[in-house]
């Protein structure tokens, strides 16, 4: 008796369907059993029989059948899923993982503030390497701690909405500046000449330092341009900040209102800058939150001087201190790049209404 093979109807697709097989037939990341599942699928739409569909696909004849059936059944509702039972097994126990879960946010190591991979693999019995991937799985970095700090300034939520309110909408023919003092500068020189950078060698210096006296650096960062007011002084006081804020004044045109955002410290509300802004109604001094520094935005522009300039700089006298300092401002002055706020004061405000009920949740806990 002859026996004829007679290859399976088409399956039929809408354009939703093939457009959505072809682009993962094609793709480069999708996982290989995707893409080959919607290789046969498309295979059996244009009226490839299962045998040849195998062959071309590298899968089996009965697979073949069984994707074809899962599709007629429940269409692409089920296509990347792998069946009950099927597929790699996990390769480690779930109570295991839960052992390193618990242990990690819930307790410490004897003589020590935090686990490690060693510590946690030695408590637990695996291996160090399984440790670090439960805890990649989950975004637990124990070895990691970020710094915080909460202000409690009763007046912290107008002081905010003032101070950003100027950064995302300055006031017209005004300028406005982040001011304050980079204090206790160090005048450090090393005790050995430092060796210069060489193919295949860092650049180094000394672990040790002599100390040549300090210098005061008062600065304000004009939000609009980027361009730094700046003056180095001997000392801390209201008086350097006086004559500061008369270097501010012949600087700015006079045509324009000054508006400064500087932090609580006493040097600004003494009285004899309260009385010198009395006789200068241009200048208007808004304050940031105690415990609030990251909101002025010059401690940006700080931090860039610091890596830039003073950390590895070699300075023999607070004069070549000083000279560093104006070079570094003659040069950010000559090509000024403006830091650009995007935070608005509701988003911060929601930050720390979040920041304020974990910490009385942990308080609660403990």
């Amino acid at each position: 008796m002859l026996v004829v093979n007679r290859a399976a109807a088409p399956l039929v697709l809408d354009p939703g369907q093939r457009e959505l097989l072809e682009s993962l037939a094609k793709s480069r990341t999708a996982e290989h059993r995707l893409v080959q599942r919607a290789q046969v699928l498309l295979h059996a739409a244009d009226g490839v029989s299962n045998t040849d569909i195998a062959v071309l696909a590298g899968v089996t004849r009965m697979t073949v059948r069984a994707w074809r059936a899962a599709f007629a059944e429940r269409g692409l509702a089920d296509l990347g899923k792998v069946a009950a039972g099927r597929g790699r097994k996990p390769s480690i126990p779930q109570a295991v993982i839960d052992q390193i879960v618990e242990l990690t946010l819930h307790s410490r190591p004897e003589g020590a503030t935090h686990w490690s991979c060693r510590s946690m693999a030695t408590k637990v019995g695996v291996s160090k390497a399984t440790v670090q991937r439960v805890w990649d799985a989950r975004g637990l970095k124990p070895h990691l701690v970020e710094t915080f700090k909460l202000s409690n300034d009763k007046r912290f939520e107008e002081k905010l909405v003032d101070v950003v309110g100027l950064y995302l909408n300055p006031p017209d023919k005004a300028v406005v500046l982040c001011m304050d003092e980079k204090s206790q500068i160090q005048a450090l020189d090393r005790t050995q000449p430092s060796l210069p950078l060489k193919p295949g060698r860092a650049g180094t210096m000394t672990h040790d330092y002599k100390r040549h006296g300090t210098t005061t650096l008062f600065a304000a960062l004009d939000v609009l341009t980027g361009k730094v007011i700046g003056k180095c002084f001997a000392r801390h006081r209201h008086d350097e900040f006086l004559r500061f804020l008369r270097t501010i004044d012949t600087s700015v045109p006079r045509k324009l209102q000054i508006h400064m955002i500087v932090d609580n410290y006493g040097t600004h509300t003494h009285p004899n800058v309260k009385a010198w802004l009395a006789k200068h109604p241009r200048f208007h001094l808004h304050f940031t939150p105690t415990s609030s520094s990251w909101l002025n935005m010059v401690e940006r522009w700080f931090a860039e001087l610091t890596d830039k300039m003073i950390r590895r700089g070699v300075f023999r006298s607070v004069d070549d201190l000083v000279k560093a300092i104006e070079e570094y401002l003659r040069v950010h002055n000559d090509d000024p790049k403006p830091f650009v706020w995007t935070a608005t004061a509701e988003s911060i405000l929601a930050k720390v209404r979040r920041g304020r009920v974990t910490l009385q949740q942990s308080a609660s806990q403990n």
